[in-house]
């Protein structure tokens, strides 16, 4: 389900960003990280392990710091693209870690989600870990999708264009 809503929006957004953009003298630049960005997307919802996982929700930031940013030479773009980026990277330390403890919360042989869920459900694993790794990754995704108290970048977001600023705010919702 997350592939097709991923896709579709994605769509809607380049092919809106055609028109929107037109005579835009780094059209190719913006198309370049609108394109990533959806790779990126579907990277993340496609992986099967938390590595693949974390990878492209670390392209998803860099895209997003590069189209908030498209318009550079207005200080409130860039202020705008480095408050999205160091806000997201706030959330990025709990994400590793997240990653980390559940990892070895799982006996440190797999980076699997279907391995990881498995042994957390045998009763094998450390449960105090696993919910110190839990938080830590529920307070990375907090992040990412703009809820309070790391909600300040989302509004500022509104910077780049338009579509760039569609694109996001869905994505909020995706993550």
């Amino acid at each position: 389900m997350m592939l097709i809503t991923v896709c579709i929006i994605s769509l809607l957004v380049h092919i809106y960003s055609t028109e929107y953009l037109h005579g835009d003298v780094r059209f190719t630049h913006y198309y370049a990280f609108l394109s990533l960005f959806t790779a990126s997307m579907l990277f993340y919802v496609l992986s099967s392990n938390t590595l693949q996982m974390l990878m492209g929700w670390e392209l998803v930031g860099v895209c997003s710091f590069g189209l908030i940013g498209h318009w550079w030479e207005e200080k409130k773009n860039t202020d705008a693209a480095l408050k999205a980026f160091l806000t997201n990277r706030v959330g990025d330390i709990g994400l590793i870690l997240g990653v980390i403890i559940t990892f070895f919360a799982a006996g440190g042989s797999s980076f699997n989600v279907l391995h990881l869920n498995e042994y957390a459900l045998s009763g094998n694993a450390n449960t105090t870990l696993l919910l110190v790794g839990a938080l830590c990754l529920f307070g990375g995704v907090t992040s990412k999708s703009g809820q309070f108290p790391l909600h300040t970048w989302l509004p500022d977001a509104m910077a780049g264009p338009t579509p760039v600023s569609a694109l996001i705010h869905a994505a909020t919702m995706v993550t």
